[in-house]
């Protein structure tokens, strides 16, 4: 039993309503999730877990796409909760999910701020305190572009580097799924870039974009917008 199950959480976020799309991976030996929203979105991630008949007590790997807050903020609860998962991340993101290195998030953040008018300081100086108290967690797998394992009926790690240096997508080989995390995003229906304003390389991403067309895909799941499947290679095309 392979199966591939995407969350969605509705929260809102700074007045804004909003939706992310952590995906479930599951075999008979394995349960993994693949990002972990904000932070405090624990008894969210379980309700939706639940509402697709998984429980979360079965629990055995964490994968982090990258370590934003919106990707990471739930990590250290998890762990709590349920000690017995193993955190899985790209080798160049594991010293900020570990807090070994300040989060590049945070550092755009401080870098920008004495370029902002004043109206907008107070605002911007509240979000570096959230992003500072984001919590960091161990990780125990450290991955890399092209490792393979035989989970779920085989994933593969891929580099997708643009959004941020460390950022990994995962490929389903069984389904031809590629779980995007932020590489990209499906807005009013199309796919897109992420967000250009947090894309640390815009050129990397557009790189990381092309890669993906060696790939057979079937289906996106994008963090933000949920699946996508229509001309995939054709909609990735548009994007470089």
């Amino acid at each position: 039993m392979n199966r591939i199950v995407m969350l969605d959480i509705s929260f809102n976020f700074g007045g804004r309503n909003e939706v992310i799309y952590p995906v479930v991976l599951q075999d008979e030996n394995d349960l993994m999730l693949i990002d972990c929203g904000y932070p405090n979105f624990l008894p969210l991630i379980e309700e939706a877990a639940k509402t697709k008949g998984i429980h979360m007590n079965t629990l055995t790997k964490i994968l982090v796409t990258h370590h934003d807050a919106d990707h990471m903020g739930s990590l250290a609860d998890l762990k709590r909760k349920y000690p017995q998962v193993q955190i899985l991340s790209s080798v160049e993101d594991e010293p900020f999910i570990s807090g070994k290195k300040e989060s590049l998030r945070l550092q755009q953040a401080k870098a920008i701020y004495s370029t902002l008018p004043e109206e907008e300081k107070e605002q911007a100086r509240k979000f570096e305190q959230f992003l500072a108290s984001i919590e960091h967690t161990e990780v125990d797998i450290l991955l890399k572009d092209g490792d393979s394992f035989p989970w779920f009926g085989g994933i593969e790690i891929i580099a997708t580097p643009g959004h941020m240096p460390g950022h990994i997508s995962v490929y389903h080989k069984e389904s031809k799924t590629l779980i995007a995390g932020d590489a990209v995003v499906v807005e009013n229906g199309e796919l897109a870039i992420a967000n250009p304003q947090y894309t640390l390389d815009m050129e990397e991403a557009k790189k990381s974009i092309q890669k993906l067309l060696h790939y057979e895909i079937d289906q996106l799941i994008c963090y933000h917008g949920g699946v996508y499947d229509k001309k995939i290679k054709d909609s990735l095309s548009k994007l470089f």
